[in-house]
This record gives structure tokens, sequence and C-alpha cells, in this order.
């Protein structure tokens, strides 16, 4: 096997295991889980694992050279022109292309699935022309976040209360395997080539612009059709009972992954040949190395979301409805807080995004650092939409307050924590959070008698929103330690002397007295 991506299934499988014994502990202690379901829940994870080393590979060799061989050519044009509609090109065809937004169109049937997918698509091209341009124009991250956010809570006000959950939802489910690596390498090559001093705090917050367009997309749409029955299919529990229906429905499934992928996978392929013919950026070698790259990637995302949507779907949503069904349904809360924690370093492009900040930091913001405060923001995000379905109170009551803390934090960090921030909100709520933690949101949320628009979508808004509030905090403490390593460096410039030379200097030599 090759090296590289024995090391990179072996950081899979420290990512996998924690979520799989939490499972495993609760199937035998709390909620007894079908031997069928079981063994599903088994063969899921092992292609989950597999799945995220191909991945985390072909996104090194391909997907992130890729992006930023085109961010670094974007510099070389003098045309705006074509800086905006090449990055709505990019923007609209990556996300169009995104796996998890099928999944987004299915659950909103009052609304025709292209209709969905064109509207968020062009979301996220017009607002990764508006990053492109702020970078080119040195335009202050923070500005545009928060002239962005107040327009999407003042468009909300008008959008129909079932649809605004589904709404915020899709900024972070449109961010996903395929869109993230793309983007934030553009930035990154586009920063780069920028070459001034602040061309690394500008590297990130190309995702966190881009999520915001199909959150107002959504909302617009939402207010044009005015759904009335936005409604949701139920998960049904597949009826396993020998290693030969498992086989059959994984060998049933991964067809149609491999198909989405490809779909995926192909304009990007497209895309590139065509920017290679004119730009001449690669040489052959280089061609066959990101061929690979691309040849990974495809058989990570197949394995990867074959593994997530059919091993951990119907497990996420059992344990949902039998815990809240005991008589220990405030137990959702920690639960939620443990799954949160450890799941999120499960997410393909959390990974991409942790290479990235340890690279352009120079290891000053580490990836186990990032894990960390990702881990705990997620965490947080999950004991808050827990309560949200005990509840029952608005996604609007944690949203606002937290829009708000995060804003207003941006004003006191680094800039690039800024950006670092609001990228991992859009990275950290990826396919392992709309196939398992949605899942278990609705089964705690059908049992209670909640309303599942209102109460159990909106779990990916809230994992897209505390990250920025975490990360920042991290950012709070990087510039404390930064501050404090100043003032001893200081200190140390100051030559004290030292209590024998003192004496000797008053001592003196006997011809200095003389």
């Amino acid at each position: 096997m090759n090296k590289k991506l024995k090391e990179k299934i072996l950081e899979a499988l420290s990512s996998v295991v924690p979520i799989t014994a939490i499972v495993f502990i609760l199937s035998m202690y709390a909620v007894p889980i079908p031997i069928g379901t079981t063994i599903m829940f088994l063969v899921g994870a092992s292609l989950l694992i597999v799945g995220m080393g191909f991945f985390s590979l072909g996104a090194d060799i391909a997907m992130m050279p890729m992006g930023e061989a085109v961010g670094g050519h974007f510099t070389k044009t003098q045309s705006i022109l074509a800086v905006v509609s090449v990055s709505f090109l990019i923007g609209f065809i990556v996300t169009a292309a995104e796996p998890d937004l099928q999944v987004l169109a299915n659950q909103v049937p009052s609304i025709p699935d292209m209709a969905l997918i064109s509207t968020v698509a062009v979301g996220v091209g017009m607002f990764l022309a508006v990053a492109m341009l702020r970078i080119l124009f040195k335009i202050k991250l923070r500005h545009i976040l928060m002239g962005f956010y107040i327009l999407l809570f003042a468009v909300s006000a008008f959008a129909p209360r079932d649809f605004l959950a589904v709404a915020f939802d899709s900024g972070g489910v449109t961010t996903g395997p395929i869109t993230v690596p793309f983007i934030m390498a553009l930035g990154v090559g586009l920063s780069a080539a920028r070459a001034d001093k602040d061309s690394q705090d500008d590297s990130f917050g190309l995702v966190a612009i881009c999520s915001i367009g199909p959150i107002l997309a959504v909302l617009i749409l939402g207010i044009c059709y005015n759904p009335s029955d936005a409604t949701y299919t139920p998960v049904e529990l597949m009826d396993i009972v020998t290693t030969r229906d498992v086989a059959a429905q994984y060998g049933l499934e991964l067809p149609r992954y491999l198909k989405e992928v490809a779909y995926a996978i192909i304009p990007i392929g497209i895309f590139f040949l065509i920017f290679q013919a004119i730009s001449r950026r690669f040489s052959k070698k280089q061609l066959m190395t990101v061929g690979v790259g691309f040849a990974y990637t495809l058989i990570g995302l197949v394995l990867f979301l074959t593994g997530v949507n059919v091993g951990f779907i119907p497990v996420g949503h059992l344990l949902g409805s039998q815990i809240a069904l005991s008589e220990y349904k405030w137990a959702l809360i920690p639960l939620g807080m443990a799954i949160g924690y450890y799941i999120v370093v499960a997410e393909p492009a959390v990974y991409v995004l942790n290479k990235q900040v340890e690279e352009i930091s120079g290891g000053i913001v580490s990836q186990k650092a990032m894990k960390l405060s990702l881990s705990l923001g997620v965490a947080t995000s999950l004991a808050l939409s827990m309560l949200r379905i005990l509840t029952g109170i608005s996604i609007f009551w944690l949203l606002i307050p937290g829009y708000v803390i995060a804003i207003i934090l941006s004003f006191y960090v680094p800039k690039i924590f800024t950006g670092i921030a609001f990228d991992s909100g859009g990275v950290a709520s990826g396919p392992m959070t709309s196939t398992f933690l949605i899942p278990l949101a609705i089964g705690a949320c059908e049992s209670l008698g909640g309303n599942v628009l209102t109460d159990a979508f909106g779990v990916v808004a809230m994992v897209a929103m505390t990250p920025l509030i975490t990360i920042q905090l991290l950012g709070l403490v990087y510039a404390r330690q930064a501050r404090v390593a100043k003032v001893i460096e200081a200190a140390d410039t100051i030559s004290i002397p030292m209590e024998d030379e003192i004496i000797d200097y008053e001592e003196g030599s006997g011809d200095e007295r003389e």
C-alpha cells in the first residue's frame, strides 16, 4: 500500500473510532440496536475510514494544487470582469455538483429540485465573486460579513417560518467535500500571488462568504415560492437479517453514489483541462499526479458517502428516537455534546482546513489546537440543538446572539483568526452532520411530537455558527500569548549587571583608585 495513503487511513481511523465506540456503548447499555443495523453501521464505518484516507490524499495532490494555481493565475489578469465571471462559473459548477445539495433538495418537495439546486449554485457563484474581489481590493473581512449578515437576518423576517431552518442549513450543506478544498486553495493561491503584508490574513474567508450566498438565495426563493408544506420524508429502517442483505444494500447504493460523485468531479476536471490549455501551468508529470489525485478523490468520496448514508443514517435516527422516548430524554443534551465533540474531526473538509491553517500560519496554529476548538464548538452546538428539540425554542434565539458575539469578537482578534473562524463554520457542517446528526435530531423530534422543520432542522446551522466563536476565542489566547512573548523578549534585551560585576565596578583596580 502507498505509504502516504496508509498514513491517511490511520489518521481517519483515529477520527472515526471514538464515534463508533459511543454508538456501541449506547447499543449495549441504553438503546438496543438490531444486529443487522449494527453490521450495516460497522461496514459503513469501515468504508468511511478508507474513503477519508483516499479523499485526503486526493485533496493534497490534486484539488488543492489546482485551486492554488487558478487563484495565482487570477492576479495576472487586469480584467475585473474576467475575475468575476470565472469566479461565478467555478462557484456554480462545484456547488451544483455537491452531493450534499441533493439531500437538501429532496427534503424540500414543495420547490422543484432543479430550482433549488440552481438557486443555491447561483448564490455560491455570486458570493465567490464577491470573496475574490474582497481579496483583490483588500477589503476587511469583518466589514463584508457584518453587512451581509445584517441583510441576511433582515430578509429572513419576510421568509415563511417553516422554511427558515432549512434555508440556514443550506449554508453549511453546500460547502461540502467537493467545494471546500477547491475554494480554500483558490483563496490561498490568489493571496500568495498578491504577496503583501496582509496577504496571509486574506487567505481565509472565502468559504465564510460563500456560505452566506446559499442562505440568502434560499430565503429569497422561499419568499417567491411561499411554500406551505415543506415536508420531510421519515427515515425507514431496512430489514437486515443476513450478511447477504448487507452486501445487497451496499451493492445497490454504491453505483448511485459513484454516479453522483462522478457528476461532481467531471465538471471540475473539464474546467481544469481548459485552464491548463490556456495557462500551460502544469508539466506532463504534474498532470499525471493531478490525474491520480482526481482518481483518489473520486474513490474516497464514493466510499465515504456510501458508508455514511447507508450505515449511519439509520443508526442516528434510531438513537435519537429511542432516547427521546425513554425516561432519560434529557440525556440527549450530553449525548449530543459527546457525539458532536468527536464527529467533527471525521469530516473530510475539516482535514483540508486544518492542514491549510497549519501551513499558512507556519505551524503557529497547530492542527491539534484547531481540532480541539472545532470539537468544543460543535459539542456546544449539538447541546443547544438538543435543547431546542426538547423545549421548542426558535432557532433565532440562538443564531442572532451567536453571530452578534462572533462579529464583536472579530474586532479584537488577529484578522487571520476571523477568516479561519468563519471558514470553520462552513467546513464543520459537512456530510457527517447531514447523515448522522440530522437523523439523530429528527428521530428525537418525531418521538417528542415536535415540528421537524422548525425544531430538528437547524442542526447544520448551529454547527456552522458555534466554531465562529470558539476559533476566535483561540485567537484571543494566541494574541495574549504573543503579547506576553514580546514583553519577555523586550525584557531579555535589557542588560542588567550581575552582583559580582557591580562589586568589581565599585572596588575597581588599584590603578583606577589612584
